[in-house]
Parts: C-alpha cells; sequence; structure tokens
C-alpha cells in the first residue's frame, strides 16, 4: 500500500509540473517552433513505445526501482493537449496587461494562469491519480522485487494466476481466509479514488459550466 500511495503521490504532482509547464509554454504565441513540437507530441498517439520505454528504463539503470513506475506516466498526451486548450483559452488582455507591468512568464504562469485553470488541473490531476493508482503493467515490466509491487499487481497476481498472498506480505502473524483477502485488497484498491472523487465533483461541474457559456 505504501508503495501505490507514493507513486500516485509524487507522480501525480510530477506529472502536473510537467504538463501545466509544458501546456502553457506551448500555448504562447511568442514560442518559436512549437508546431515541430507538437507534431512530435501528437506522434506519442500512434507510435508504439514499449520496447524504447523499456531499453530507456533498463540503460538509466531504473530496473527494480519505485522510479520505473513514476517516470513512464509522467506525460500523457491527451492530458497535455485538454491543459494547452484551456490555457489557450485565457483572455490574452490579461496576460498582456501583465506582461506590460513587466511581469515575467513564470509569474504570469504563477498569479494570472494557475488561479484561473483550477478546474482543468483538477480534472487533470484526478486523471493522473486514477491511471498511476490503477496502474501494475509497468510493475509486470520493470520490477521483479516483490516488495515493490503496487498494490494493484498484489491484487493481479492474487486474483488472476491464482497466488495466495503471504503473510508477511500482508504484515500480519496469520492470513485471513482466501476470500477475506480478495475482498479486503479489493475494498482498499478502490476506496482511495472513492473517497477523493467527492471532493474534485465540483471542479467537474465548473469546467462543463464554464465550456458551455464558452461554447
Amino acid at each position: 500500500l505504501g508503495v501505490s500511495v507514493f507513486v500516485t503521490l509524487v507522480g501525480t504532482l510530477l506529472a502536473l509540473f510537467v504538463t501545466i509547464c509544458m501546456a502553457y509554454a506551448l500555448s504562447r504565441p511568442v514560442l518559436g517552433g512549437k508546431f515541430m513540437l507538437m507534431a512530435i507530441i501528437l506522434t506519442l498517439f500512434f507510435s508504439p513505445g514499449l520496447i524504447p520505454m523499456f531499453l530507456m528504463i533498463k540503460e538509466l539503470g531504473l530496473l527494480n526501482s519505485i522510479w520505473s513506475l513514476i517516470l513512464p506516466g509522467v506525460f500523457a498526451g491527451f492530458n497535455f493537449i485538454v491543459m494547452r486548450s484551456f490555457f489557450m483559452g485565457i483572455p490574452s488582455e490579461l496576460t498582456e496587461a501583465a506582461r506590460i507591468d513587466g511581469a515575467s512568464d513564470f509569474r504570469i504562469l504563477r498569479t494570472i494562469v494557475l488561479p484561473l485553470s483550477k478546474a482543468v488541473i483538477a480534472v487533470i490531476g484526478l486523471f493522473y491519480a486514477v491511471g498511476f493508482w490503477n496502474s501494475f503493467f509497468n510493475a509486470m515490466l520493470y520490477i521483479n522485487d516483490q516488495s515493490l509491487w503496487p498494490i494493484q499487481m498484489i491484487l493481479r497476481s492474487y486474483v488472476i494466476q491464482g497466488t495466495s498472498l503471504t503473510a508477511d506480505q500482508l504484515g500480519v502473524q496469520q492470513s485471513p481466509p482466501p476470500q477475506s483477502i480478495k475482498m479486503a485488497v479489493v475494498v482498499v484498491a478502490l476506496a482511495p479514488i472513492v473517497l477523493v472523487y467527492p471532493f474534485l465533483q465540483k471542479y467537474f461541474s465548473k469546467g462543463v459550466i464554464t465550456g458551455a457559456i464558452k461554447g
């Protein structure tokens, strides 16, 4: 459980940082070469990246490392496009007025763009968090040490392959009955996302209303 929590928290924060920075930079009209960069990003939707990603993780020495569960998911092309489109919809008069007052790009992002983008940041953050929390495929590829398995990998191992969890994995003296283990792991795997969603629901509603008004 600790591995899943760490991967989800760190991965979501890092992914939001990367996505926000790239989306803001590529939403500015003054950036040179942005069309080439956008073309490269769009190729991510069509090019298979499984083998290159595995080779890169291997060459970086990140096999059997918790960072191999985080780094492959810190950028998602769809989330980037959604974030960039939202940034482009912010009135340019606001940013231009701040620039005339001597504000730097970083200050404009921090004081103008981000406060106006709470809805999309919350939604994209939830997308990333759900992706990291539910991910088990990266653990299958990069992790052999069972102590670094996320909870979804343990659940998969038990439910799909029919393996039984040991008392040492669960941190208890005796293992509960198999059905109890299955139900407990399922509840633990679902609970965090179910508990977080009600707090972010208002941002989903706000985003829908904003989109309807703009339309």
